[in-house]
């Protein structure tokens, strides 16, 4: 396991008391909603303390329950190629945010395998050395997030869960965002559309196959599991999947790729070829990061609320652990299809 621990600076309870011109125990009441504060001093302190962004309970908790302050960002199977992906470190900027504010540090757990990651997270739980985690993604048939449910530990899944286990979760509708994507080239005129789907293992991969599979449906269209192809999250997983269909000799005229970085790797295995992207075979991405914009012929890509997600993952989880603020268990975000040259 590879654990990385961000430290956040802190306003402190005293900066809130000077402000106020109240004395730190104060303060320390008004935090536990003492009764015997008046409403006016109440009033006074927590418009203070949300000046500041000022979120106490969990540091208040803390001294009485022995808690950690910190809380888990959990991703099996990370490795550099993870890194290079901008879907990862646009998510932890988001969880980020929000952790500074409230005060919070963030343990980064990674893991080679998904049973070791199972292990790990629930040691960093157990242990108290984290009071809640987020989940960076699930898997089909997961046995984390039962196990996490089974012990009644907080937690929020970025993602969906393959399971019958009700989970706090946030995320966007991938089978109808990448339905939306395969109908816009359907709209195209393009009817022999390649799919470069992610790992089988992730939920994600499969919700997003499933979107391809139906939007074809829909449009009286046969699909071809010849023009289907699993591969990496990566460019050289995209770079790989598109040459086996060009060696194979499948015919098509667009691409649809479940992760940018597939198909910026599509791209370049069809320029080798000396196809020209956009006009003889359109490519169309899902995320829209950073790099697909500056790709040539600029990438269509279905854009995620990436930093979002991060954000209200942490809104979640804290309103779970420390009660700061309320927050509904499940949230699904709305995605848009950017259309650039590649499509």
């Amino acid at each position: 396991m590879m654990e990385v621990v961000l430290l956040t600076n802190k306003v402190t309870i005293k900066d809130v008391a000077r402000l106020a011109g109240v004395s730190p125990s104060t303060v320390s009441r008004v935090i536990a909603d003492h009764p015997r504060i008046s409403p006016d001093t109440k009033e006074k302190v927590r418009m203070i303390m949300a000046e500041l962004g000022y979120y106490p309970n969990a540091i208040a908790r803390s001294l009485v329950n022995k808690t950690s302050s910190s809380i888990g960002v959990i991703r099996s199977r990370l490795t550099q190629g993870d890194f290079a992906n901008p879907f990862f470190p646009a998510v932890i900027q988001g969880i980020s945010s929000v952790a500074h504010k409230y005060g919070l540090n963030l343990v980064l757990s990674t893991s080679s395998t998904f049973t070791q990651e199972d292990e790990e997270c629930l040691n960093l739980l157990r242990q108290r050395r984290v009071d809640g985690v987020i989940l960076l993604a699930s898997h089909r048939q997961d046995t984390l997030i039962p196990r996490l449910a089974g012990e009644g530990f907080p937690f929020v899944l970025i993602g969906r869960h393959d399971g019958p286990e009700d989970i706090h979760w946030v995320n966007n509708d991938n089978v109808a965002d990448a339905k939306a994507a395969v109908k816009y080239l359907l709209g195209k005129g393009h009817q022999r559309i390649a799919c470069l789907d992610g790992d089988p293992r992730y939920v994600v991969s499969t919700d997003r196959l499933r979107g391809y599979e139906e939007a074809l449906a829909e449009h009286g269209v046969e699909g071809d599991g010849g023009l289907v192809e699993h591969c990496d999250f990566s460019v050289d997983g995209g770079y790989g999947a598109t040459m086996r269909l060009l060696r194979r000799g499948k015919e098509f005229s667009a691409i649809f790729a479940v992760d940018d970085l597939i198909a910026i790797g599509a791209m370049r295995a069809l320029q080798e070829r000396g196809c020209s992207v956009g006009r003889d075979v359109a490519v169309v991405g899902f995320n829209d990061t950073i790099l697909g914009a500056y790709v040539q012929p600029a990438l269509t890509s279905v854009r995620v609320p990436i930093y979002e997600l991060g954000q209200i993952a942490v809104q979640m989880l804290t309103a779970q652990i420390y009660g700061l603020g309320t927050f509904p268990g499940h949230q699904r975000l709305k995605a848009q299809l950017v259309v650039r040259g590649s499509a």
